[in-house]
């Protein structure tokens, strides 16, 4: 939905100037790269940015925010700006962050599990409550970023009124010990009512989790700072051989000496198309292959987000 949003948009709006993008739309470069080249889209990661690269380009003063979401405090700068946006957040991300504003409302303190502060999602959350909110590590990542709490020693204002919330993009082993590690210490540990994971995430995990012991080795398509795709290289790596790899360029003939079967997966924000490129490659030097379509169809479409003007 994000990706199609940045097209149409550039494409709708190409008269106007150029289309600007607020972070990776999502956490592809293949992608990224794609929509700079093919549509002149641009990419920034400050608001501040706009000024110095609006003297260098006719821009369409229209802002793309990526599917990751953003703190409430880039949406009022846009508007102060008198700068239209289109919100592409994902609305599984955005649920979190009405979760957020809700039990802050309450009172409640916010534990905000993430694997690094820096990731665009942790912050768009945490932006919305930055005063209730704790950042905590997942138990794996302990000590990786010192501004996330370890989840064993975390303190809070008042332990009989805190919530535990979740990036969408996390381990779904890891996350589940690191609430369990929070829910010994906090007996009344508020959870969400439904999980925060996102059904693309766990729905690849879990199939990477069942296959990766039955092949010889596992592909895994998706960019280094990809958090759903990294975590799914994480769970390969543990079960059998695995590669990272962007496109089916990276690909070694080395890999499959001796390697019968194969297993292909991709980060949720991967183009079908690279994975295409990938079963291909395979095809072609190995006529007799099978081709094996594992895993849970996802029919889920959300509607694509409108333009919304500057409040006058």
């Amino acid at each position: 939905m994000a990706i199609n949003t940045v097209e149409r948009a550039a494409r709708e709006l190409a008269d106007k100037g150029d289309l600007v993008v607020f972070h990776s739309i999502v956490h592809n470069d293949v992608v990224v790269g794609r929509l700079r080249d093919e549509f002149g889209v641009h990419f920034v990661e400050d608001i501040a940015e706009l000024a110095e690269l609006e003297k260098k380009h006719k821009l369409a003063r229209t802002i793309v925010f990526s599917a990751h979401g953003i703190p409430p405090g880039v949406r009022e700068a846009v508007g102060r700006m008198g700068w239209n946006y289109i919100d592409a957040t994902c609305p599984l991300v955005t649920k979190v962050h009405t979760e957020a504003k809700r039990y802050a409302q309450l009172g409640y303190t916010i534990l905000l599990i993430g694997d690094s502060s820096n990731h665009q999602e942790v912050r768009g959350t945490f932006g919305e409550a930055p005063e209730n909110t704790i950042l905590v590590a997942v138990h794996t990542h302990v000590g990786r970023d010192p501004r996330l709490a370890d989840p064993r020693t975390v303190r809070v204002p008042d332990p009989e009124r805190v919530v535990v919330l979740t990036q969408t993009t996390l381990s779904v082993d890891d996350t589940d010990h690191t609430v369990a590690i929070l829910q010994k210490r906090f007996p009344h540990l508020v959870l969400p009512s439904r999980d925060d994971l996102c059904y693309a995430t766990k729905n690849r995990q879990d199939q990477v989790k069942r296959l990766a012991p039955h092949v010889d080795l596992f592909l895994v398509l998706t960019s280094s700072y990809s958090s759903n795709g990294m975590r799914l290289y994480e769970i390969a790596s543990g079960l059998t051989a695995a590669r990272r790899i962007d496109t089916a360029a990276d690909l070694h003939e080395a890999w499959f000496e001796g390697v019968r079967s194969v297993g292909v997966t991709s980060a949720a924000s991967t183009p079908e198309y690279l994975v295409a490129e990938v079963t291909a490659y395979l095809l072609e030097r190995n006529p007799g292959l099978r081709i094996i379509e594992e895993g849970q169809w996802e029919k889920i479409r959300f509607r694509e987000p409108g333009v919304v003007m500057p409040e006058n």
